[in-house]
């Protein structure tokens, strides 16, 4: 005899769901995690009251980068984007010369909060998108994703290039 009460066919049945439903609340919990203590030079994380998310971010941050940005491509993964990281604030203005795909673009200043956002660009339009007044980043994403996760005006940016002096939600 053993310690404990024996578990027949449906006593184990019953364990191996609850180890299965406990691995899987542990792999939600250790997906979370990254969002909130991570910080990397590939990656924009975003919080508000909203929640928060991680975009895995190509930098444009020089002429060439930024001239170019995300023209010509015909997809991009859900959950990427691009950081365009000027050298001192501005009133940041953009179009969607050769831009084949709606975008959402998430203006942010100095400390990384946002202060704009223009919602689904239409792709090949010239008609300028004004970022307004102050802008030092922004992020551009997948048309659409911005509203349906709630990002709006006073969320935050995350990113190791914010000055973490000033930064409204610094890298640890």
């Amino acid at each position: 005899m053993g310690c404990g009460p024996a578990l027949g066919a449906a006593g184990r049945g019953i364990g191996q769901r609850l180890l299965g439903l406990f691995a899987a609340v542990w792999l939600v919990v250790l997906a979370a995690a990254p969002v909130a203590a991570a910080c990397s030079p590939d990656a924009v994380y975003l919080r508000g009251d909203w929640g928060q998310a991680r975009f895995a971010a190509e930098i444009a941050d020089t002429p060439e980068t930024m001239a170019r940005g995300l023209m010509f491509r015909e997809s991009m993964p859900r959950w990427s984007g691009m950081l365009f990281i000027y050298d001192a604030p501005r009133r940041a203005s953009f179009w969607m010369r050769n831009t084949l795909i709606p975008l959402d673009m998430i203006f942010a200043d100095p400390t990384g909060r946002v202060t704009h956002v223009h919602h689904e660009a239409i792709p090949l339009d010239e008609t300028p998108i004004d970022g307004g007044p102050g802008v030092l980043y922004v992020l551009e994403i997948n048309g659409g994703m911005a509203r349906r996760l709630g990002i709006g005006p006073g969320s935050e940016l995350r990113h190791p290039r914010i000055d973490p002096a000033i930064a409204a939600w610094p890298c640890p």
